[in-house]
C-alpha cells in the first residue's frame, strides 16, 4: 500500500472570510491557524504547506476577557541599549487592531520558513471592506 504525499500541484486551495465580531481573541485565533495550516482537511502533512487563504474582517470588534485590555503588554526591542518598548493591548487595539489579530495567529503557527509561508495566506482588516472580492470567499462559521 502507496502512502499519498500532497504535492505543491495537487493541493486547491480555497478563500475562506471569517467575520471577527464576538469572537473571544485566541479562540479566533487557533480556529483560523488550524484552517492555515491545512488541518481541517484530510490531506494534512505536518511538513507540507496544505492550507487555505483566510481573510479576517472587523478585528476592531474582537473581545478579549478578564483583566487583558490592561493587562496584556506586547513588547519589542530596537537592539540599543534601553531601547525596550511596550504597550498594553488596549494602546494597541487604538492604534492597529489588526495587528493584534495578525500576531496571535502567526504565534499559533510553526516556526521557520514552513510557517513563515502559512503566514502569507492571512489577510487581517480592522473593518468590514476588503479588497478580495474577486477570489470569491466563502464564509467560515467555528
Amino acid at each position: 500500500m502507496k502512502t499519498y504525499m500532497p504535492s505543491e500541484a495537487t493541493i486547491e486551495r480555497k478563500w475562506y472570510l471569517v467575520d471577527a465580531t464576538g469572537y473571544t481573541l485566541g479562540r479566533l485565533a487557533s480556529e483560523v491557524a488550524k484552517v492555515l495550516r491545512g488541518k481541517n482537511k484530510p490531506i494534512f502533512t505536518p511538513h507540507a504547506d496544505a492550507g487555505d487563504y483566510v481573510i479576517i474582517v472587523n478585528a476592531e470588534n474582537i473581545k478579549v476577557t478578564g483583566n487583558k485590555l490592561d493587562g496584556k503588554i506586547y513588547y519589542r526591542h530596537s537592539d540599543y541599549i534601553g531601547g525596550l518598548k511596550s504597550e498594553t493591548l488596549r494602546e494597541k487595539m487604538d492604534k492597529n487592531p489588526a495587528q493584534v489579530v495578525e500576531m496571535a495567529v502567526r504565534g499559533m503557527l510553526p516556526k521557520g520558513p514552513l510557517g513563515n509561508k502559512m503566514y502569507k495566506k492571512l489577510f487581517v482588516y480592522a473593518g468590514a471592506e476588503h479588497p478580495h472580492g474577486a477570489q470569491k470567499p466563502e464564509e467560515l462559521k467555528f
